[in-house]
């Protein structure tokens, strides 16, 4: 109960932050707001201040931001109304609501490096055989402070100090074991791992694992605002880059998307972790979520937006019936999106469970 309950609060807090962009956005540049509506099916509470009627519905899977005159259809002339505005005042109010979503990660990362986040320290937890770490002589405990005169204290710090160097080398540890600083001279060996866009990568490795040691890393105010904006960065071109290995189908669908199961079972599990693992998941999801959104494809705002492009450059809007065409078209394909990754979440998720039944 409490896991849907965060999920739930999760999602209404990725939506209100996205709508109230295109909101405040709209109210800025002098269109009317007929309704903010969060959530889908039957209503629960509505309540109308000027002119705007703010509604909550059952069904917390979206929302929306309902202006005045924001269809060809709709449309009357009035100087209040969406389609009255240039399109350069639409764009800012289509893209708003994305980039309330990405200032609302870069925000959340930034508090994350703040407050302090749990990391592994460098303390030498296991040692696997036919590696360098245990042929040059280290042992279980052993707490490692440098790579080649370059201090670590984290298990991050210590696995990017090695990957950074040369595979088939060797790499000079400095060990502290029973208050003494020791030295070892490490061979390094080549393996071949998936990231996560699932590209090989020929990684050095020195064939050792952490211990259960955490320790809390706390940053400055300005050097958190800095981490955080780079984490922001490093996301987004990771997204960008998944979702181009996605298209050329050098990545899997089926391994790369989750939908609202998906992210129900990942927020059950990072509830169990505790606030930061929480903070972590909505900045990632409220990135997430702005970078699909400019995706331009029908009904999602990166669509609206290239037919904002278009409308730039023939110096007209699109008819009545082209914009009816592309709507359906953009709704067919959410609709079938989200079967697909609904599907998809079964299978991965209780796949093995549904197996066993079926066979029974």
């Amino acid at each position: 109960m409490i896991a849907i309950l965060i999920f739930i609060l999760i999602l209404s807090l990725l939506i209100i932050v996205h709508e109230f962009g295109h909101f405040i956005a709209a109210r800025k540049n002098g269109v009317r707001v007929e309704q903010f509506s969060l959530g889908f099916g039957p209503l629960i509470f509505k309540i109308k201040k000027g002119d705007t009627e703010y509604k909550l519905n059952l069904i917390p899977l979206g929302g929306y931001v309902k202006m005045a005159g924001d269809s060809q259809v709709e449309y009357k002339g009035a100087a209040d109304e969406y389609f009255a505005k240039s399109p350069g005042k639409r764009f800012q109010i289509i893209f708003f609501g994305p980039l309330l979503n990405y200032i609302l990660g870069f925000l959340f990362f930034w508090l994350i490096f703040f407050i302090g986040y749990p990391s592994l320290t460098s303390k030498v937890g296991g040692l696997i055989e036919g590696y360098g770490a245990k042929t040059a002589g280290l042992q279980v405990g052993d707490k490692i402070v440098a790579v080649d005169g370059r201090t670590v204290n984290l298990w991050d710090d210590l696995q990017q100090a090695i990957r950074e160097r040369k595979t088939s080398s060797n790499v000079e540890l400095a060990v502290l074991r029973d208050n003494q600083e020791l030295k070892f001279d490490v061979p390094i060996k080549d393996k071949v791992l998936n990231d996560q866009l699932g590209h090989k990568r020929v990684l050095g490795i020195i064939g050792i694992s952490p211990f259960d040691e955490v320790v809390e890393v706390r940053h400055g105010f300005f050097v958190s605002a800095y981490l955080g904006f780079k984490k922001t960065v490093d996301l987004t071109l990771m997204t960008y880059t998944g979702l181009w290995r996605l298209a050329s189908g050098k990545m899997s669908m089926r391994d790369s998307m989750t939908g609202p199961l998906g992210i129900f079972f990942i927020t059950s599990k990072a509830a169990k972790l505790g606030l930061i693992a929480l903070m972590h998941l909505i900045a990632v999801l409220s990135v997430s979520l702005a970078i699909f959104n400019l995706l331009p494809l029908p009904i999602l705002d990166g669509g609206h937006l290239f037919l904002l492009g278009l409308e730039k450059l023939r110096k007209k809007a699109l008819g009545v019936k082209a914009e009816e065409i592309i709507n359906n078209i953009g709704l067919s394909l959410m609709v079938t999106l989200a079967l697909f990754v609904t599907y998809n979440d079964i299978l991965r998720l209780y796949g093995d469970k549904i197996s066993k039944i079926v066979t029974k």
